[in-house]
């Protein structure tokens, strides 16, 4: 265990002592508290996304090593800087119409501000993640391939509605409009354009990423390779799960304006959760944990819709995180004690 969660333990220790001095620079006699909204952040990450690192191991187990370990390192990066902290400030100056600068600017200077331009851009934002979340969710569901079943009475019926083509995308398309006519009207127009973007950027990076391993398994060769191009699969299978921590992110980012004001404290938080969710992906990987509990996958996309219901409801009314982590654990957990019990009868 501990060789997984090795660089995870030493990257805490260096946010900490980051967080320390920021906070005693810019927060003088807070340093403590810095240190433990930064701990509360990391754990409330790892309990958003543990799904996420199901899935992660889903598709990284397609992966070659050497992509495994670009997503444990370039990837982090990645979530760091630019899910944790450009992301945010990018999506600010795109809503508030400000240079983005002069959002960077505000989101170290002047907090306050910058949570309240935040906090107007939220409906728009939790919309595009939860219609990317619940696309990902339909797509699993529906798929007739899918020969494993962890809730059989419901998961048989959504398999068969897979030959409906395009159903997952009319019923995210319903869900966006039931969630632009509840919020304010002001809003409404960038939700509608918020959510449909959510859905082309999840087809159009699903569908590569089908349309690639389609071509390697008809052609028998591998369209797997070190280079960055679309017609890579790795890659490809790369940006997906950026994406999908991406969204998984969002609910986190915004949520932790609760416990703090600070960018960089959130960020750093944040950052440490993202890398022991990444070294528990690995692990999942390495250990082939998904192939002894058959259910966690089922589980895990359960939570994934799960989740993505609840930031469409957040975009107008207010969720506490403390629920969206536990609903999501509850998931996982549920389907870890019937993979148990699923082997046991098998070796009975």
């Amino acid at each position: 265990m501990l060789q997984y969660f090795k660089g995870s333990y030493i990257f805490t220790a260096i946010g900490l002592i980051i967080a320390y001095f920021w906070a005693h620079h810019a927060h003088v006699g807070a340093e403590m508290q810095a240190l433990f909204i930064v701990l509360v952040l990391s754990i409330l990450e790892v309990s958003l996304s543990f799904d996420n690192a199901v899935v992660n191991a889903s598709k990284l187990e397609k992966m070659s090593p050497l992509w495994q370990h670009r997503f444990l390192t370039w990837g982090i990066l990645i979530a760091v800087f630019g899910m944790r902290f450009l992301f945010p400030v990018l999506v600010v100056a795109i809503f508030s119409h400000l240079n983005i600068v002069e959002v960077v600017n505000m989101a170290i200077n002047d907090a306050d501000k910058y949570a309240h331009y935040l906090h107007i851009s939220h409906p728009p934002i939790i919309t595009f993640g939860a219609s990317f979340l619940i696309m990902l969710f339909f797509t699993y569901f529906t798929n007739p391939k899918k020969g494993v079943h962890w809730i059989p009475f419901i998961e048989e019926k959504l398999t068969h509605l897979g030959n409906v083509r395009g159903l997952g995308v009319v019923l995210t398309l319903f869900l966006i409009y039931l969630v632009q006519s509840r919020v304010i009207e002001q809003d409404r127009t960038e939700v509608l354009i918020a959510g449909i973007w959510g859905i082309i950027i999840y087809l159009l990076i699903d569908g590569i990423s089908h349309a690639l391993e389609h071509h390697s398994e008809n052609n028998a060769i591998k369209t797997c390779s070190p280079h960055f191009s679309l017609t890579n699969s790795c890659f490809v299978n790369f940006l997906y799960l950026e994406l999908i921590d991406a969204s998984f992110s969002l609910d986190g980012v915004l949520g932790a304006f609760a416990l703090s004001k600070d960018i960089l404290i959130i960020t750093i938080g944040l950052s440490i959760g993202a890398m022991f969710v990444r070294s528990l992906t690995i692990m999942l990987v390495e250990k082939k944990t998904l192939k002894q509990y058959i259910y966690l996958e089922q589980g895990a996309h359960w939570a994934i819709g799960a989740l993505a219901v609840i930031m469409y409801i957040s975009s107008f009314r207010e969720v506490s995180e403390i629920v969206t982590g536990f609903v999501g654990l509850v998931f996982i957990l549920t389907a870890f004690f019937a993979s148990v019990r699923e082997n046991r009868k098998k070796e009975n």
